[in-house]
């Protein structure tokens, strides 16, 4: 029997209590920058088991202005910006060569919490990139090492093939550079903050770019 996608859409509960826990957040002692309350949410997220909280949308839009979006994980977050990376000629790298701007989404169901922040994106030196991904597993060099993101692939034989080369060479060479492979950086017009609430009075804090400084501001839900 067909799965009737609509009727299991309205059997779905959100934030079923018994997984959810949804804490409460007073914005009026949030802090002065949205990096801090970031990394104390993010900590928060970690502590209460939300799997692979690190992983995050990113969305950007291609010459014409059509949008896509995927899935990327979360490389640090500091003065400079939210980063991640990715090869310079893949699709999101081509996007972000002709429009340099993006936003990022979190979503941490365990605690009902959202973080959206959006901004103008740019390309860190190749060598940071480069350290950054030498910094990481043995794994991601290979897939760095594989690249062809987005490429129409011919068999899943074909792709086997490479990225056996690729771990082969990652492990035998593991500070062998990647030209493509970028790391970018998302420096924020705005961080919004959404917490829910079971009573869907959810709290939303916006924080918006003033000067040297940050504005706040509270939206409705």
């Amino acid at each position: 029997m067909a799965t009737d996608l609509h009727e299991l859409l309205r059997s779905l509960r959100v934030w079923d209590p018994e997984v959810t826990s949804l804490p409460s957040f007073d914005p009026a002692t949030a802090p002065a920058t949205p990096l801090e309350l970031f990394t104390t949410w993010f900590a928060e997220a970690v502590a209460a088991g939300q799997t692979e909280p690190h992983t995050m949308s990113l969305a950007t839009a291609d010459g014409e202005g059509r949008p896509d979006v995927r899935t990327v994980m979360l490389h640090g977050a500091d003065e400079d910006g939210w980063a991640f990376a990715s090869h310079s000629h893949s699709r999101k790298g081509g996007h972000l060569s002709v429009r340099p701007y993006a936003a990022l989404g979190f979503y941490w169901p365990v605690l009902g919490r959202q973080v959206r922040v959006k901004g103008p994106v740019s390309a860190a030196p190749s060598e940071e990139g480069q350290a950054d991904l030498h910094a990481r597993s043995a794994g991601a060099l290979a897939a760095a090492l594989t690249g062809r993101q987005s490429e129409v692939l011919g068999s899943l034989g074909e792709l086997a093939r490479v990225s056996e080369e690729a771990w082969e060479r990652a492990q035998r060479e593991p500070e062998v550079p990647v030209p493509s492979w970028t790391l970018y950086r998302l420096l924020p017009d705005e961080v919004e903050f959404f917490q829910g609430d079971e009573r869907r009075r959810h709290i939303r804090l916006n924080y918006r770019r003033s000067g040297r400084g940050w504005a706040q501001e509270l939206l409705w839900p």
